[in-house]
């Protein structure tokens, strides 16, 4: 008896104690979980950046090809793919030691690129031959040349993984691409210079940005038919100095971010009213974003001010700016 007294009186300590450890355990799963990479292509310095994204700071520069734009990453987070444009290629980069393991076929002047789903094709807008490259990732063989309009340059992918969308500058269309046939089955004239192509993720539109034209298209996948076309207006910039970019939709479908260039502004638009509701001032001509994959942080790329913005979703607000290299121009963030 006087030992289960013991325990009694012991009891309500220990118990304090599980709830001081449960509630510590809490607050840490109300911060980040993971230390997220941030990669950064500088076109004007031939380097990427390596960004830790939870202490905000440049870890690492490492030197590239030349004038690198478009870059992507594997679903494993073990390779960063990247555009060298006047090197006419696709380096593979490894993330455990930033040495440039390979490269892929990708044809001349590769700018923008995406990979499918399932990390086992990339396909390439060639903007100087009016071509879409598709590449088998493993085998680094180039299993089709897709014709598509002049000076291609958005690309976007569907999340199934069976439709690609690919943007052409000069002929202000995006063009539908059946993954399977690599054939072109619709084009749908949007505004000028169309320069972005991303799908919401349940897959039934592809959001298009025009940087002359000045508008993001909203088209139905399965009609191919514009059904919104957004608007944008800042008080105290002129219209012509709004140019739409880089797109980037939440995973839950509800918010779009969109890059307005030498506007300097992100905007954030309502999906279901096509409303913008917000625009957040970041660095000098914005040019793409990325979300880290707990969509708490969106990036931002700001070519003329050489810098990166990081921006809180719940708040919409800018939290810091952080200098790269020159001009930087495209970002990915790693998936754990």
């Amino acid at each position: 008896m006087h030992t289960q007294v013991k325990q009694k009186r012991r009891s309500p300590v220990r118990k304090g104690i599980y709830v001081a450890a449960a509630a510590i355990a809490a607050c840490l799963a109300d911060g980040p979980a993971f230390a997220y990479t941030a990669y950064v292509s500088n076109e004007k310095d031939n380097t990427m950046s390596v960004v830790d994204t939870t202490t905000m700071k440049v870890v690492k520069t490492v030197d590239v090809g030349q004038r690198p734009r478009g870059i992507t990453i594997s679903p494993d987070g073990k390779f960063v793919y990247l555009c060298a444009s006047d090197d006419d290629q696709v380096q593979v980069i490894d993330t455990s030691t930033f040495e440039m393991v390979g490269s892929l076929p990708s044809g001349p002047d590769p700018e923008l690129f995406v990979l499918s789903p399932d990390g086992k094709t990339l396909y390439v807008a060639n903007e100087d031959d009016n071509l879409v490259t598709v590449i088998d990732v493993e085998s680094k063989e180039v299993l089709a040349e897709i014709p598509v309009g002049v000076e291609p340059e958005g690309m976007g992918v569907s999340p199934d993984g069976k439709t690609m969308v690919n943007t052409s500058e000069t002929t202000s269309m995006a063009h539908f691409i059946d993954t399977q046939t690599h054939e072109v089955t619709d084009s749908v004239l949007v505004d000028t210079r169309p320069r972005f192509a991303e799908f919401t993720p349940d897959g039934s539109q592809v959001w298009v940005s025009a940087e002359v034209g000045g508008t993001v298209s909203v088209i139905d996948n399965k009609t191919r038919q514009v059904v919104k076309k957004i608007n944008f207006a800042i008080p105290g910039l002129r219209a012509e100095t709004i140019q739409p970019v880089g797109v980037s939709i939440t995973a839950d479908g509800k918010k779009a971010y969109v890059a307005l260039g030498p506007a300097n502004h992100v905007a954030v638009v309502d999906t279901k009213t096509y409303e913008v509701k917000k625009y957040i001032l970041v660095g000098q001509r914005v040019w793409h974003l990325a979300f880290t994959p707990d969509q708490k942080t969106l990036i931002t790329t700001n070519g003329n001010s050489n810098d990166i913005t990081f921006i809180d979703t719940a708040t919409d607000e800018p939290v810091q700016s952080v200098t790269v290299g020159q001009q930087p121009w495209g970002v990915v963030v790693s998936p754990k």
